[in-house]
């Protein structure tokens, strides 16, 4: 069953014209994701826009008040409360082994599955690309275009390629 929820989502649901659009798809987009495919639970206050690959579904859970935009590929990934996805994310869970060289990389197989986690109160900006088996930490930046190859401090700012820490950012206790 879970197939045929995938065919559909993949077929219409996620082609459903973009919030700026019509605003009232953001619902039925959150509402199949939450209900059929069990990603994420029913919040009014999430938003996953069009054109969202959520792989299998399997190895993917969101949590509340998420805005996943336009073209984000999630593989894989633990996502927490809170976060705003910039179009064009990718969250990556494997990659291809490349370590023989007597063997043409594409006959090597994929490594193991590492699902990144990231915790509650992130922001990634547009085209950030967030590798296998990373720890964002809460209150966390991910500049435009950086890629994350190592765990992120909790309330830190990076970028760049690898990236790195540009600032840490003011935490202040309730």
């Amino acid at each position: 069953m879970r197939k045929i929820f995938l065919i559909i989502y993949y077929l219409f649901i996620s082609k459903l014209p973009n919030t700026r659009f019509i605003y009232f798809f953001k619902y039925i987009r959150v509402f199949y994701i939450a209900k059929f495919l069990k990603i994420l639970p029913w919040d009014k206050n999430s938003c996953v826009e069009d054109n969202v690959y959520l792989s299998s579904g399997k190895n993917v859970k969101i949590g509340l008040d998420c805005h996943i935009n336009e073209n984000v590929f999630i593989q894989g990934a633990e996502i927490g409360d809170h976060i705003m996805i910039a179009p064009g994310v990718s969250i990556l869970n494997s990659m291809h082994n490349f370590e023989r060289t007597d063997i043409p990389m594409c006959k090597q197989g994929a490594s193991r599955t590492i699902n990144p986690v990231i915790e509650d109160d992130v922001w990634i900006g547009r085209n950030a690309i967030i590798m296998p088996g990373v720890r964002i930490g809460k209150g966390s930046i991910i500049a435009s275009g950086a890629v994350v190859t190592k765990d992120v401090e909790p309330y830190s700012v990076v970028g760049g390629v690898p990236a790195k820490i540009i600032r840490k950012r003011e935490h202040k206790q309730k």
